[in-house]
């Protein structure tokens, strides 16, 4: 009986704490209106915050496709100078409330999702979007081409620094090569 109480109490935490990774960034609001088709297909990250799994990581892309199940297929992959070899990454991700909120759970490990949120969008041609995580330490700007319009990327990075994202610790990953 001690045992049994002992694993309810560990899914209750594990579901907690997984439950955690998949929430908005206080104060902030993914766009409304997304369409989930004309968002799909090639993207180069523009811009990023640091983080461990992508560290020195240079020409990055991310690839969103259609999965059978209806999530989305994402291969992000990146070239590591250091290494000198590509490194990529594959998961799945879910809308997390409605398909017409760019709100959605990522994971490239097993059952642990993370939060995808799409802050800002081109709406009108989709060519580019500010994605945030769980929280305000995990930022990216993507685009369709591997530079984008310097006034649209200063507006972008603007608007972030407005929703508090800490933009003078940007990267700016280099896409020639």
């Amino acid at each position: 009986m001690k045992n049994i109480a002992c694993i309810r109490g560990f899914l209750v935490c594990c579901i907690s704490l997984l439950a955690g990774c998949v929430s908005l960034p206080d104060h902030l609001r993914p766009v409304a209106g997304f369409e989930l088709p004309r968002y799909l297909g090639h993207w180069y990250e523009i811009a990023r915050l640091d983080h461990s799994f992508e560290r020195g990581l240079q020409r990055v892309t991310a690839d969103y496709s259609l999965r059978p199940d209806g999530g989305v297929k994402v291969i992000n992959r990146g070239y590591s100078a250091d290494d000198q070899r590509w490194r990529e990454a594959e998961g799945r991700a879910y809308f997390v409330e409605t398909p017409e909120q760019g709100f959605l759970k990522v994971s490239f490990f097993g059952p642990f999702y993370g939060s995808y949120v799409i802050l800002e969008l081109d709406h009108t041609a989709y060519q580019y979007a500010l994605v945030a995580g769980p929280n305000r330490s995990f930022l990216w700007i993507l685009a369709r081409t591997p530079k984008l319009n310097p006034d649209i990327l200063d507006s972008l990075i603007g608007k972030a620094r407005a929703m508090g994202f800490a933009t003078d610790q940007l990267i700016f990953p280099e896409q020639a090569g």
